[in-house]
């Protein structure tokens, strides 16, 4: 996994988790690799997958069951909301780039507009 040298390694993993949870590659009640194998895995510190687990299960997005390991949350609303975020999150950067280029919020809409009608086009013709 090559990571970004400006963001924290450890949110990059949360991120990659929960992604991997939004696309169903992790199902509700699914068990993840142990801190040391997802460690060796992903070539970081044990420490750091310690953090990561650790977060994440204050979150809600995992818990731990002693001597068996960690597993995805079964709470689907708690899902679905992580889905909401990430997204609201991705159009916030979207939005905020736009305007770093001194777009207006109109004209960000109409460009939004045109790609989706666009997207719905190719998806008629496909």
């Amino acid at each position: 996994m090559e990571f970004d040298k400006s963001l924290p390694i450890y949110e990059q993993i949360k991120d990659r988790i929960r992604v991997k949870i939004i696309k169903g590659d992790y199902k509700p009640g699914d068990k993840l690799l142990s801190t040391r194998e997802y460690a060796i895995k992903l070539s970081v510190n044990p420490n750091t997958m310690s953090r990561v687990f650790k977060d994440l299960e204050i979150e809600g997005v995992v818990f731990t069951k002693r001597g068996l390991g960690t597993f995805i949350s079964e709470d689907k609303d708690l899902i679905n909301n992580i889905k909401d975020e990430m997204l609201e999150d991705i159009v916030l950067n979207f939005i905020k780039s736009f305007k770093e280029l001194n777009y207006s919020v109109e004209s960000i809409k109409n460009i939004f507009e045109k790609k989706i009608m666009e997207g719905k086009n190719e998806q008629i013709s496909n």
